[in-house]
């Protein structure tokens, strides 16, 4: 049986959760942060306002805090057994890899990976679980 098949409409969801939120963090990433440019620019007097965003970025990278929130957020899409967030996880993985957050991150993303293919698979012991 073909795997498009049996997809749900929260399938469709995850994939779009984890777009929504890994697309934007790369774009913001290739265009605020990468540049060279950006350092002198945010570092001006009167700095334009997309540099504040910036440095809460830079400083959540430095933090972990991009890597942490993937890894709780797929632990918590394991654990429950939710499609709604193992999208959160994958999306939230892949926002920690491109903020260089990638232990913890790839870790989240993999976690919310695994629970997703399990409930969208069948997979014996995750059909009780996967209702959202």
């Amino acid at each position: 049986m073909d795997i498009l098949a049996r997809w749900k409409r929260q399938d469709w969801a995850c994939v779009t959760l984890a777009t929504l939120i890994a697309g934007p963090a790369f774009a913001f990433r290739e265009l605020a942060i990468v540049p060279r440019a950006t350092v002198g620019i945010c570092a001006a007097a009167s700095a334009p306002g997309w540099c504040v965003p910036r440095l809460w970025v830079l400083h959540g990278q430095y933090h972990g805090v991009f890597g942490w929130a993937a890894l709780t957020a797929g632990l918590t899409a394991f654990f429950l057994g939710q499609r709604t967030l193992a999208g959160l996880a994958v999306g939230l993985g892949i926002t920690a890899v491109v903020n260089y957050n990638g232990t913890q991150g790839i870790i989240g993303a993999a976690l919310g990976l695994i629970t997703w293919l399990s409930l969208l698979t069948n997979r014996p012991g995750w059909g009780r679980r996967g209702s959202l």
